[in-house]
């Protein structure tokens, strides 16, 4: 005969959220979920200095992306050329 396994212990959900799956153009999705984490204040407005200084870091961002896929791009073309020339 074969010996019985013991039972699991019973989970017990304390209402915790790991991972929320409420997200866009999924059949699930609901409008009225409640949103957690800190929520922005449109009320509170940005300073011209801090409105400038984002705006200048935004940009710097994005022109060392572009930098970096330049120089990327660069260096392919330089080591195709370099293979032609060897052939």
């Amino acid at each position: 005969m074969r010996e019985r396994k013991p039972k699991k212990p019973s989970f017990e959900d304390d209402g915790r959220v790991i991972a929320p799956m409420n997200v866009d153009g999924m059949p699930w999705y609901s409008h009225k979920a409640p949103r957690t984490g800190q929520e922005c204040n449109p009320s509170e407005k940005l300073s011209r200095e801090e409105a400038r200084a984002y705006r200048f870091a935004a940009l710097k961002s994005a022109l060392l992306i572009v930098a970096v896929f330049g120089a990327a791009g660069a260096a392919f073309i330089g080591f195709c050329l370099l293979i032609w020339k060897l052939l």
